[in-house]
């Protein structure tokens, strides 16, 4: 599949520019041009996920449509590390725009072969496998975006509005793509995402971008610094294969005093965070009979926690000891997770969502931005596709193990044993010096 076509690689080089210093992200034109186009794409993600699930649901039985919602993860968590190399290899905007006008243009071709036809169930899961290959190339390239964007000091507020948008997507996606079906049919949805990718593309076109400064070795410089560096950091190579980077970039995340433990972080973290405010809220709501309304308002409390902490990051802009409180976070919001199965009441679970949300926005937020800030140019597609691949690809495998260890054990005890885990992440990080001292610049 061609990444990206010749015409729009002429558009995606064409413009640059240096970011006004002191200009708050919040108050960044351009800042805000690709904060739309990440709005936009996520809005059309949900859209395109509730049509995706009515067409398959229409086209076959329920087993063969939860088939067709699972399919596309599978490209997605093989190719993402190939998707950061590509990002390195050929610029993260480019890659970008390439995928989203891919994307733009499957959906809308879905959309009129459902007017024409009643599509089998082949073809929604070859739409899924394409959209599971063209995500493994977006996500990489969209983290690895903002740098080139802003400068250093407003990347922890680029990070909050980020997670705002988030917030948005989530709670407008799902509702547009439902009305979207009831007035027109998966037709209508997928119509739709496909324009809201459209617009996203024409205003991903239209973002400046700064070229970042390549990394200045000095001859004697082999210990890491406060906010980054590494040990023996390997240099990118000129052209070399994609397997040799891709392990170019495995090592230099290994070596990296800040990268290496906040990569574990990460991982710990989401393991021990995802499964519980997934699968295992709705069991935990059955058990307790709070019913549909119940976790709607404990979810609910988690967002505004975690758009609360969004919030914060993107009018702040700067938390002084990011690495500590990225940390200590992590830590906070285990104790949350564990608390959630013993309160009595659904009043006090939605309040403990909201800390967690609290909490884990704040978190998620800062390690954005600290592996943003520490991670060299040449590198920062590579180091986004493992964080990636840690939150959207490998963490999502413990639905299934959480679902049965609480058919086995009951909602408390995975709550606490997912608890411990998160923790665990946190506490990790607190023992390694480096990133508990790891500083954001200031802006």
């Amino acid at each position: 599949m061609t990444v990206l076509p010749t015409a729009t690689a002429t558009a995606a080089t064409a413009v640059t520019v240096t970011p006004a210093p002191g200009r708050p992200a919040h108050r960044d034109a351009n800042v805000l041009r690709w904060l739309a186009a990440y709005t936009m794409s996520m809005v059309g993600d949900s859209v395109y996920y509730m049509a995706l699930a009515w067409a398959a649901a229409r086209s076959g039985s329920p087993t063969q449509a939860g088939l067709v919602l699972a399919v596309g993860a599978v490209p997605r968590a093989l190719l993402m590390l190939g998707g950061g190399v590509l990002a390195d290899r050929w610029g993260p905007r480019r890659v970008v725009i390439g995928s989203d006008a891919a994307r733009c243009l499957v959906i809308l071709a879905v959309a009129a072969v459902l007017v024409l036809a009643a599509p089998g169930l082949w073809l929604l899961i070859a739409v899924a496998l394409v959209f599971g290959v063209v995500d493994a190339l977006f996500l990489p390239a969209v983290g690895a975006l903002p740098p080139r964007i802003t400068g250093p000091g407003q990347l922890a507020r680029v990070q909050g509005l980020r997670g705002l948008a988030a917030r948005v997507a989530n709670v407008t996606g799902a509702p547009l793509g439902g009305l979207l079906v009831a007035l027109g049919g998966s037709a209508a949805a997928f119509a739709t995402a496909g324009a809201l990718f459209a617009v996203s593309l024409v205003l991903l076109i239209a973002v400046r971008m700064t070229p970042l400064p390549q990394p200045q070795r000095r001859p004697h410089d082999n210990a890491a610094s406060v906010e980054g560096g590494a040990e023996g950091t390997p240099e990118p190579t000129a052209s070399p294969g994609v397997r040799r980077e891709l392990t170019d970039g495995l090592r230099y995340i290994r070596r990296h005093r800040v990268l290496g433990p906040l990569m574990l972080v990460i991982a710990l973290s989401e393991l021990g965070f995802v499964g519980p405010l997934n699968i295992g809220l709705v069991l935990l709501a059955q058990d307790r009979g709070w019913g549909a309304g119940g976790m709607g308002w404990i979810v609910g409390a988690f967002g505004v926690g975690a758009g609360a902490a969004s919030l914060l990051l993107a009018v702040r802009g700067r938390l002084p000891r990011a690495g500590l409180v990225l940390c200590l976070s992590v830590v906070a919001g285990a104790l949350a997770i564990g608390a959630i199965p013993f309160v009595p009441t659904v009043g006090l679970a939605a309040v403990a969502g909201l800390f967690v949300g609290l909490l884990a926005g704040l978190g998620g937020g800062l390690c954005g931005a600290l592996t943003q800030t520490v991670t060299e140019p040449g590198y920062l597609g590579r180091v986004t596709s493992v964080s990636t691949l840690f939150t959207l690809g490998i963490a999502p495998l413990s639905y299934p193990v959480t679902g049965a260890a609480v058919g086995l054990r009951g909602t408390g005890p995975v709550f606490v044993v997912s608890a411990v885990v998160c923790a665990a992440g946190g506490a990790l990080g607190l023992a390694f010096a480096r990133l508990r001292r790891a500083e954001l610049p200031g802006g």
